[in-house]
């Protein structure tokens, strides 16, 4: 305990602690003070006084916290409840980061025979002519299932809405046939950003299409992390595809198509070669057709709203 106390981190009132020194290192920093013990025996010490091994973990938030945060997570947790128990789809959406498609080094390691590691490109420069995938990812909480929307082009509001449409008419529709609704939490930023009325707009033409209405909440500013398709389905494509250059869409496709997790998780992709330009914004003509309901939350912000389609002429 001595040696570890200025090499200990975590929250002190926490079940478990976890330290920077190594096994090896603490068995011989103890050897220096007269004791012979071996680091497996460390190691089942430190188990048993409660520490472990762990990676950093972003918790601290840059910058004040907004005055809503708690009560948004309330809100969400609150509305997540009533619309699982009524059956209606609950899902998380956004987009991981770009990928190169090429024999590019992938973070990861792969099990292969001894000394004969992959051979991969020496350089990570984007080959144009293969370009980049964006893989937009819709994860269900009803029944642990993931879609994602491979996009080959931008990462837009159109993209965004355009692939919450291909997993309703690819999974949703089929698994939620009396479906009254559709509950979606996103970030507060990117191509579903709370402040893009393209994103709006494209959801009011989704709900003309599919006759039922949508439900939005976005996580308060510096809490992506607690979006769940980040952590119930994007971190398990990570490990999917840990280690193996991503060389083509299809490659992509199967790679994500084939991640599962110990809890059930399944998960489809599909390939979107739809041209997303960028710079498109919808127009004030357009966005006074939605017919939105705003839901006021704590200071009245503008993080909840329902999508009833366009407004009826009078």
């Amino acid at each position: 305990m001595e040696i570890l106390d200025d090499y200990t981190y975590g929250n002190p009132e926490s079940v478990l602690l976890y330290t920077n020194l190594s096994d090896r290192k603490l068995s011989a920093m103890l050897a220096e003070k007269g004791y012979s013990v071996g680091r497996n025996v460390v190691n089942r010490m430190l188990k048993a006084l409660g520490w472990s091994k762990q990676q950093n973990k972003k918790l601290k938030q840059v910058g004040k916290e907004h005055p809503d945060r708690n009560v948004q997570f309330e809100f969400i947790n609150a509305t997540g409840k009533e619309v699982l128990a009524a059956g209606n789809p609950m899902i998380s959406i956004d987009c991981k980061k770009k990928e190169n498609i090429g024999d590019y080094a992938n973070k990861g390691k792969e099990y292969r025979h001894s000394k004969d590691p992959r051979a991969v490109l020496d350089h990570d420069f984007l080959d144009k002519e293969l370009g980049q995938v964006a893989p937009y990812g819709v994860y269900v909480v009803n029944n642990n299932t993931g879609f994602v929307n491979l996009g080959t082009t931008h990462d837009t509001s159109q993209f965004a809405v355009a692939s919450i449409r291909a997993w309703w008419y690819t999974v949703g529709k089929n698994t939620f046939p009396d479906a009254t609704m559709i509950y979606v939490t996103c970030d507060g930023g990117g191509s579903n950003s709370s402040r893009v009325r393209m994103f709006k707009t494209e959801l009011a033409k989704l709900v003309e299409e599919i006759g039922i209405p949508i439900q939005i909440s976005h996580f308060p500013p510096g809490t992506s992390k607690w979006n769940k398709v980040e952590h119930r389905l994007f971190s398990e494509i990570s490990k999917s595809w840990a280690g193996k250059p991503l060389i083509s869409v299809e490659t992509v496709v199967q790679l994500i198509g084939s991640t599962t997790t110990t809890t059930g998780l399944k998960v489809t992709c599909q390939p979107d070669y739809n041209d997303y330009k960028t710079g498109l914004k919808a127009s004030e003509e357009e966005y006074d057709k939605v017919d939105i309901e705003w839901i006021n939350i704590g200071t009245s912000n503008k993080w909840n709203y329902i999508i009833h389609g366009l407004k009826k002429d009078s």
